[in-house]
């Protein structure tokens, strides 16, 4: 995809780095900051994403600044990619796929049977006051972010937004990471798969060249 802009925005800790999708000399010396945008005009996409942390306080301007933007730019749809703590399922959410989606009314009535067609999860809601009452039932998302409030915020505002997550846990991601896209890619059909018989397109995403540093760039020669 290519880079069009940034997301201007203070609710973000600023951050500046190098290109973490350089394929050459050529354009590894372009500078990325927290919050840029990308676009493929082809599939009709833009893609928004967040390199740094929200400060305190700011998820919710930041919220109603993204979805000003979606508005006034005409979006038809929105698509939250995002995970939360696998350590903090609840008995139900242990089982089957760690994989669920949610939808807002909108959505619902736009693509609700075509999901349902899927077999995807929904996001359990979870008992508000667990052990004391266990019929009051609540969307629970924890670690995920401004998840819960930018969706809350889509239901109210009419905006057409899907959320799918994962449960994720500390470490190695990359794996979550293409487990989540291929869950994409089973609605929006954005890169078909090579097998008739299978809906993995793990092998045929471009992996970012910054993957290659995810855990350093190795002990230096000089140790031994």
């Amino acid at each position: 995809m290519t880079k069009v802009g940034y997301f201007y925005t203070d609710c973000l800790v600023p951050m500046v780095g190098n290109n973490p999708y350089a394929t050459g000399e050529e354009n590894s010396l372009e500078l990325s900051i927290n919050a840029e945008v990308y676009s493929l005009p082809s599939k009709k996409l833009v893609v928004l994403q967040i390199r740094s942390p929200f400060i305190k306080n700011k998820y919710r301007p930041f919220c109603q600044t993204l979805l000003s933007w979606v508005k006034s730019s005409k979006c038809a749809r929105v698509v939250l990619l995002s995970s939360s703590h696998a350590y903090q399922r609840d008995d139900e959410q242990l089982l089957g796929t760690p994989l669920r989606y949610l939808l807002t009314p909108d959505l619902e009535k736009a693509v609700g049977g075509l999901i349902k067609e899927l077999n995807w999860k929904e996001m359990e809601k979870v008992a508000a006051y667990p052990g004391i009452n266990d019929t009051e039932k609540v969307l629970h998302i924890p670690g995920g972010g401004i998840t819960k409030m930018l969706f809350t915020e889509s239901c109210s505002k009419g905006v057409q937004m899907a959320v799918l997550l994962k449960f994720c846990s500390e470490g190695d991601n990359i794996p979550d990471a293409l487990s989540l896209v291929n869950y994409l890619n089973e609605w929006l059909q954005l890169i078909k798969s090579e097998s008739n018989n299978s809906t993995d397109t793990s092998s045929q995403w471009k992996i970012p060249s910054s993957w290659r540093l995810l855990f350093g760039s190795g002990l230096p020669p000089a140790l031994f």
